[in-house]
């Protein structure tokens, strides 16, 4: 029996909403327009340059076939390979691999790591599957991608839903096409076939050492600073381990079923121990219940968005009280809602930049495999923190000299790289 579930399983977009792509696109044209890029610059850069779609099947454990829908989409590779997650989700559309590939593009270039902006998705609902289901079902989507990746010509990554086994299934199933072992084919993996030592915390860390940057430009005392992460999943947790190190205090934490607020401090190691045992941060003993709404509004000095995409909007911006906020997740924040932090003073470290922690230490373990040499965890945290300081001031320094808050300085940054390299090599 054959059902088809490959169409997107989200709401309908309609007419007049504005959707990720959207975003991407408005958020570039700002940048395009201070910078007065060329047109057909801007053409060729608010498109990507190749968008797969594969509709696949998948036998069930019961003997039924599914077919399910996927996508991959690159968006540019003037500065090298194509890289970016894979996510298995749902709500998964074309239009949310466009855009987010589109951000990969930035990101990377921001970072000052050579590769290019790419992204993907299987619209599925992981946790209905099997692990045998699961497995059948990466392995399948990969090689319906494989004639377009490679270890030089798109590099998937972990993202929603998905981890190091997943990656090492990818792998292990370019290996049979290729006749070889490749592990750099992907990154994220287990380190027993190819993995990086600090790649499961990199993101967080990238956060927190953004954090600290933008403290010491805004002369921000760490120590005397209170801070709220919404979304304590991996990037939110690894985040609230390390800006704790900094002395910052962290005063409420959120997951998907709510969040948990205590003004003299929640201490990681006991969130942590918690949220194993329970699966949420939510009844954590000796602390108050906030909504996920509440923690973005609260009273404190640092906000770290770490969650969904859209959280702060025009509606809501204006009730913001942190002084700094740095996004954790990919989107947080719309175009609106930056026009109205911005003017209240609010300095906002945008996705690109915050959470580049995790590309730009998949950066790492992509030269690892390539070179067959493997690094300490310590020599991987050092290197990612060069990357991560380099990039901050020059996002600093290119947002002070257009009077721009740091989104648009992010992308001013990053567009002027990605076109110098499209002109060097004669693309424009």
């Amino acid at each position: 029996m054959l059902e088809t579930i490959s169409k997107h399983e989200g709401t309908p977009v309609s007419v007049g909403i504005k959707t990720q792509y959207d975003m991407a696109v408005e958020q570039f044209q700002r940048a395009a327009d201070i910078m007065k890029l060329d047109p057909n610059i801007q053409e060729i850069l608010r498109k990507p340059r190749r968008i797969l779609t594969v509709n696949f099947p998948v036998r069930m454990d019961d003997g039924r076939i599914l077919l399910y829908q996927g996508f991959r989409s690159q968006h540019n590779n003037a500065l090298g390979p194509y890289k970016g997650g894979i996510r298995y989700h749902p709500n998964v559309t074309i239009d949310e691999v466009m855009a987010l590939s589109m951000w990969m593009t930035w990101k990377c270039a921001v970072a000052g790591i050579p590769f290019g902006g790419g992204k993907g998705g299987v619209t599925v609902n992981p946790k209905s599957l099997s692990k045998t289901e699961l497995e059948r079902l990466s392995r399948t989507f990969f090689s319906m991608i494989s004639e377009i990746v490679g270890p030089f010509r798109d590099i998937p990554a972990p993202d929603v839903y998905t981890d190091g086994q997943t990656m090492a299934w990818f792998m292990d199933e370019y290996s049979k096409r290729e006749h070889l072992n490749p592990f750099a084919v992907v990154t994220g993996k287990p380190l027993i076939v190819g993995g990086s030592l600090g790649r499961d915390s990199a993101t967080g860390r990238g956060v927190s050492i953004s954090v600290e940057e933008a403290a010491r430009h805004l002369k921000m005392n760490l120590k005397n600073s209170t801070c709220a992460i919404q979304g304590w999943g991996n990037c939110g947790s690894w985040a609230h381990k390390f800006i704790e190190e900094t002395g910052a205090k962290i005063v409420a934490v959120s997951d998907s079923k709510g969040g948990a607020y205590r003004q003299s401090g929640l201490k990681y190691n006991e969130v942590n121990d918690f949220k194993q045992k329970t699966g949420s941060v939510l009844n954590l003993p000796g602390t108050q219940a906030v909504t996920n709404e509440e923690l973005l509004e609260m009273d404190v000095d640092i906000l770290i968005p770490a969650a969904l995409e859209d959280v702060i909007t025009a509606d809501n911006a204006k009730k913001i009280r942190a002084k700094l906020v740095a996004e954790g997740a990919n989107g947080p924040t719309a175009p609106e809602a930056d026009d109205i932090l911005f003017r209240n003073k609010v300095t906002v470290v945008p996705d690109i930049l915050a959470n580049s922690g995790g590309v730009s230490t998949s950066y790492l373990e992509w030269v690892q495999n390539l070179q067959h040499l493997y690094w300490s965890a310590e020599e991987v945290d050092h290197r990612l923190k060069t990357i991560m300081v380099n990039a901050f001031a020059e996002v600093w320094k290119t947002t002070q000299k257009h009077n721009v808050d740091m989104r648009t300085g992010a992308y001013i940054y990053a567009i002027g790289k990605v076109t110098d390299a499209m002109k060097i090599r004669g693309w424009v």
